[in-house]
């Protein structure tokens, strides 16, 4: 039987603003099974990116409950947070957020050597990831010498990296062509096949309908639809 991963209770989150309250999501129940690909949509600033950092721990609801593995993350310290993130949570964002310093192996290696992972198994773990996205031959360059999907690309192999359970991405395919974007989503397919839960946001409608399912946001409500 295939576990449930993810569950929202009743979450609600709103924000106060100087012309009133501004209501982004309403009672949301749902329960988001291990393996899922799921395609997250909704309108410009319907709250995808809102619920992405809710699920990520990175904001927090103004009510209701977030379970992770059966776990609810309201009573978790920042800390403990950190450590979820860490070990069970990877975030791809559209705008790739490397290091510009760093050279393409250095970003991957990162989360590992944060974890005090050796460095000679951190690079030999990147090198594998790399090689997994196509990018092996750029591993020294600096992610101002890669293209949009390049560096895309090395985003995900740092996702990776950490082997975690949930991959959230916010317009992975964004910036990127079509044929890129095409390979990039290829990716996400080999994640569910390893039973990976990856819940992606996207404006790409072909790309939400290769989803499992999707998740529509319009006016508070987030409601499960078929692709």
């Amino acid at each position: 039987m295939t576990k449930i991963l993810l569950e929202t209770i009743n979450l609600k989150k709103n924000y106060v603003h100087r012309n009133g309250n501004i209501d982004l999501f309403n009672n949301v129940n749902m329960k988001i099974k291990q393996g899922d690909l799921i395609a997250l949509v909704g309108p410009s600033g319907s709250g995808k990116s809102s619920f992405l950092h809710l699920i990520a721990l990175l904001d927090v609801p103004t009510k209701g409950k977030i379970l992770l593995k059966n776990k609810d993350t309201n009573y978790l310290s920042e800390n403990e947070k950190d450590q979820v993130r860490r070990n069970n949570i990877s975030i791809i964002f559209q705008d790739n957020n490397l290091l510009t310093d760093f050279t393409a192996l250095e970003n991957v290696m990162m989360p590992l050597i944060i974890k005090g992972v050796k460095t000679s198994k951190s690079v030999q773990k990147a090198k594998e990831l790399l090689k997994f996205v196509k990018i092996s031959d750029r591993l020294n360059h600096f992610p101002g010498e890669l293209s949009g999907g390049e560096q895309q690309r090395v985003a995900i192999a740092r996702a990776l990296i950490s082997d975690t359970d949930l991959i959230l991405a916010d317009e992975p395919t964004g910036n990127l062509d079509y044929e890129t974007s095409l390979e990039i989503f290829s990716y996400f397919l080999k994640l569910k096949k390893l039973k990976k839960t990856v819940i992606f946001a996207t404006h790409n409608r072909e790309l939400a309908n290769k989803a499992d399912y999707k998740l529509s946001i319009f006016k508070g409500d987030i409601k499960r639809t078929s692709v």
